[in-house]
């Protein structure tokens, strides 16, 4: 009997020895099959004309095919929970913007932690947003937009396509630092609130500089300040709003890839190393800076840090402001 016992603890032990390192040695042979970029826009947008040139870089130095899927709507809900629910093997990622999972995170009725959902793997772009007021406002500058409000309290308004977004948030966090008594209109998506800040009925607004540009070069619109430093040339001239009246103010807006809960380090590793030859793609970069986007790839250390100080800070934009979904 000793010895069957033997002989089986023996083998036990053989087995085991065989088994684990087979097990650590599974993410060493990752990628290899087909990986999903889960995109939380439709396609055809800014976002999902970056990720398709992403995805095809990362493609060829992974040696798999990386296929874009778009999962528009829902504030980027539908997209997030598929990837988060996904099994964590790196083969479903996310491609997401920090409204994605920074803001809307705060706004649900029940508050997420987004980095207990999701394992971050870099950074890849980031660019700024710029503050347009209508062309018929009597201002040219930061400072004469600010001193304009106070000197004709509660009647500026700024405009954004809906509660809770970043062009809310942003107006929220202009409106304390800046120390005016402005007010803020939510409208249902930006084709109205664009018509209405043409037309002089709300005078200020928070957006991406891309989705204006037809205004601004006919002057409907102008370009008076940018909410955080970038090297493309389309904000070429334009000054930084901390450093042009309002001290401190300054946000991005950025995208990042995002893996499962639980990736192992070694899938993070090969998935950063590869999205870290992008920044040695000039003409990749060229492309992004033609559209006002900076390629910006970082750490997945660095990307989580930026994940949770953005978190604590829009936070507080919101609990201060009351912003609530209903």
């Amino acid at each position: 009997m000793t010895s069957k016992r033997a002989l089986l603890r023996a083998a036990l032990c053989a087995c085991a020895t065989l088994t684990v390192p087979l097990a650590f040695a599974q993410p060493a042979s990752y990628p290899d099959k087909t990986i999903r970029l889960i995109v939380p826009f439709a396609a055809g947008g800014p976002a999902d004309v970056v990720a398709r040139e992403m995805s095809i870089a990362l493609g060829q130095d992974l040696g798999q095919t990386v296929v874009v899927e778009n999962m528009g709507g829902g504030a980027g809900v539908p997209a997030t929970n598929t990837v988060s629910r996904a099994l964590a093997d790196g083969y479903t990622l996310l491609f997401a913007a920090s409204g994605n999972v920074v803001i809307q995170p705060l706004l649900a009725k029940k508050r997420v932690d987004i980095l207990s959902q999701l394992s971050p793997v870099a950074m890849v772009t980031s660019s700024p947003h710029v503050l347009v007021v209508s062309s018929k406002l009597p201002v040219r500058t930061v400072k004469e937009f600010t001193d304009y409000a106070k000197a004709h309290p509660g009647s500026v308004n700024f405009a954004s396509a809906g509660v809770g977004g970043l062009a809310h948030l942003a107006s929220e966090l202009f409106m304390r630092d800046a120390g005016i008594d402005a007010r803020h209109l939510a409208y249902k998506g930006s084709s109205q609130a664009m018509t209405d800040l043409v037309s002089g009925q709300v005078q200020a607004m928070f957006s991406s500089q891309p989705s204006m540009k037809g205004m601004i070069d006919k002057g409907l619109l102008r370009v008076i300040g940018l909410t955080s430093a970038s090297s493309s040339p389309a904000y070429k001239g334009i000054p930084l709003i901390k450093e042009a009246g309002v001290p401190g103010f300054e946000y991005m807006t950025w995208y990042g890839v995002y893996g499962p809960a639980g990736l192992p380090p070694a899938v993070v590793q090969r998935l950063g190393g590869a999205l870290s030859k992008l920044a040695a793609d000039k003409g990749f970069e060229g492309r992004l800076r033609e559209q006002g986007v900076d390629l910006h790839v970082s750490t997945p250390e660095e990307l989580a840090d930026r994940t949770r100080k953005e978190t604590a800070a829009w936070d507080k934009v919101i609990r201060d402001s009351g912003i609530h979904l209903n």
